[in-house]
């Protein structure tokens, strides 16, 4: 007997943060299970942190799937507070903040603009959001204007995106959870109670500014200690200048081992416009995931090149650099000293030392006043900025915080 189509694709995933988590639409069960979704379960969330925090190999699958569990709960919300939302548009929003994420490459934002340069994962989720439009016979429509912001309801492109979207509350909650790092656990629950509209934005009750203000403080910590921690930054510029020396020779002839989607990519150099105009490599993107490269990586460390070899052999020995941070800029002839140390010990050109000597800033902050803004609701009607209504965080919430970093091979691994 054929099992009933509707009791067959109201599935139940068991997710270690939130428990069970339940398809309430064919159509997002339709969507999960497509190739394109499907994989996002061989690309790593956070990239190379599991070389730092050993637990975070949770990847974009789990990460899409959470998202889409707390913008349940928001409507849910929502609509018990008089908010008019239909069956049609609640689905719609459940499917934006489903594929939100569904443009990244592999190993998520450590390989952004480099496999395909200047062409990143926002520009590849609207090109997906349509190839799924068009396989599902005009679905999407809906979901693709709340993606986009030019849906009416305008609070439903703020759970999708905003700095208090369901993205930033999944990820905040399921990265502290698979790093161990407590420090960056949001009140979740208690944040999504106290969501509300007033004039058609995403607001706050005022009850819930201590969430809000932990949420903030907790982001600028998953920041600094996880996100742009300092060996997590290391080693995700190694990886990028495997890819780039990688690219490099090829696009000089060179034979460098990769499967066919990665040979692909490093073999040409496409646009956007290439992406836009050749229906094709789009389906040749998504057969590019963290395997492709995991295994060409193994085998260039026995490339001919020796620049390929050392870097691909620093990576999966884990040699990762030596890192020093700093309030200034480091000194120029302090860095060239560095690179004629590297370039002897090497044995290589001192204009190849670039692969290996890295410097530059990384920049946190943990609210940004000029994007959409976090406003909180008060009994009265009144509608202020966090940055107004907070009583212990204002300047806290709003600096900007950069530090100068200089990445150089640890000289013990040298010849290892």
């Amino acid at each position: 007997m054929k099992q009933n189509s509707y009791l067959n694709k109201r599935k139940i995933f068991n997710d270690p943060v939130y428990g069970f988590i339940n398809i309430t639409d064919d159509l997002v069960f339709d969507i999960i299970e497509h190739p394109y979704f499907q994989r996002l379960r061989r690309i790593q969330q956070l990239g190379l942190t599991c070389l730092v925090y050993p637990g975070a190999t949770h990847t974009r699958f789990h990460h899409a799937l959470g998202s889409m569990h707390l913008m349940l709960q928001a409507l849910e919300t929502l609509k018990t507070k008089g908010q008019c939302i239909s069956c049609d548009e609640e689905t719609a929003a459940v499917i934006a903040i489903l594929l939100h994420d569904i443009g990244h490459g592999p190993f998520s934002h450590t390989l952004e603009n480099n496999i395909i340069p200047d062409v990143n994962h926002v520009m590849l989720s609207d090109l997906f959001f349509d190839r799924f439009n068009i396989l599902y016979d005009g679905k999407l429509n809906t979901a693709i204007n709340i993606y986009r912001d030019s849906y009416p309801l305008k609070f439903l492109h703020q759970l999708v995106s905003s700095q208090l979207d369901m993205d930033r509350l999944d990820y905040l909650k399921r990265d502290s959870y698979y790093t161990g790092v407590p420090e960056g656990i949001p009140g979740t629950e208690r944040i999504i109670k106290m969501l509300n509209v007033h004039e058609g934005n995403l607001v706050v009750e005022a009850k819930g500014i201590y969430s809000i203000e932990k949420f903030i403080v907790a982001r600028r910590l998953m920041y600094w200690q996880v996100y742009l921690h300092k060996t997590v930054i290391a080693a995700e510029y190694l990886l990028i200048n495997i890819i780039k020396r990688a690219s490099m020779l090829a696009l000089k002839g060179e034979e460098v081992f990769a499967s066919p989607p990665l040979k692909k990519f490093l073999y040409n150099k496409y646009t956007f416009e290439d992406f836009k105009n050749d229906a094709v490599l789009l389906d040749d993107f998504a057969q590019l995931d963290d395997s492709d490269l995991i295994v060409a990586i193994k085998m260039w460390i026995n490339h001919s090149d020796k620049i390929l070899s050392l870097l691909s052999k620093n990576l999966v020995y884990r040699h990762l650099p030596s890192v020093e941070l700093s309030e200034k800029p480091f000194d120029k002839n302090y860095i060239d000293n560095i690179k004629n140390n590297v370039s002897n010990t090497y044995k290589i050109d001192y204009e190849d030392t670039d692969f290996f000597v890295i410097s530059g800033t990384i920049t946190n902050y943990a609210y940004n006043p000029e994007q959409d803004n976090i406003r909180i609701l008060y009994p009265d009607g009144k509608v202020v900025d966090i940055i107004d209504a907070s009583e212990h965080f204002v300047a806290f919430l709003t600096d900007e915080i950069s530090r100068y970093f200089l990445f150089y091979p640890r000289i013990e691994k040298f010849n290892k």
